[in-house]
């Protein structure tokens, strides 16, 4: 029990000194003028990898609404009701995959991981289900909303973060393989003395 607001916080608690809780606010994990190759074009990479995944969520909904057809021409019109069950049920696909991708231990969606990059919070943590699904709402949200000129927003700041990566709190980076790629071919650079 907290003794009251004179006497202090109690020790090894989370209260702060007027009863409020203590926040650890931790640095950003990824520094763009330390770490210039984590940022190396992410922006023209996760345009590609946008159209992949919008390729791979549109698949199976295209998939039934033709099954959807099909089936209202056997049952004479009357399967065709099955049709507003489409855009709720491609909302749930949608998140499911971004949700189930980003929640991976890749932390990123499948065109993310073509393209060579991947999710992380902005104190360097992986991405985890509930992450990736609010960052798929928040980005539809903020494009729907804002019009598509808030994804200006990543050229002009390091990071290259996007409106969306702001809000929710991540930060969208090369993968490991391609940054160790970019460092060794920085570094012959500086070897050959381009």
């Amino acid at each position: 029990m907290y003794p009251g607001p004179n006497s202090g916080p109690p020790s090894g608690s989370d209260f702060g000194p007027r009863g409020g809780i203590a926040a650890d606010l931790q640095p950003h994990a990824y520094d763009p003028t330390t770490n210039p190759e984590l940022f190396e074009g992410v922006l023209a990479r996760r345009v590609v990898a946008f159209i992949i995944d919008v390729i791979i969520i549109a698949v199976p909904v295209v998939v039934a609404a033709v099954f959807i057809f099909v089936f209202g021409l056997v049952t004479f019109g009357l399967g065709w009701a099955l049709y507003w069950l489409l855009s709720p049920a491609s909302v749930v696909w949608a998140l499911f995959y971004y949700g189930m991708t980003l929640g991976s231990p890749a932390s990123a969606t499948l065109g993310m991981r073509a393209m060579e990059i991947e999710m992380r919070t902005w104190y360097g943590a992986p991405a985890y289900f509930v992450l990736g699904a609010v960052h798929a709402i928040v980005y539809w949200i903020t494009v729907s909303v804002l019009t598509p000129l808030v994804l200006v927003v990543g050229f002009f700041n390091a990071r290259k973060r996007l409106l969306h990566d702001f809000v929710v709190g991540v930060v969208i980076i090369n993968s490991a393989s391609r940054t160790a790629a970019l460092r060794e071919r920085t570094a012959g650079y500086g070897r050959i003395g381009l």
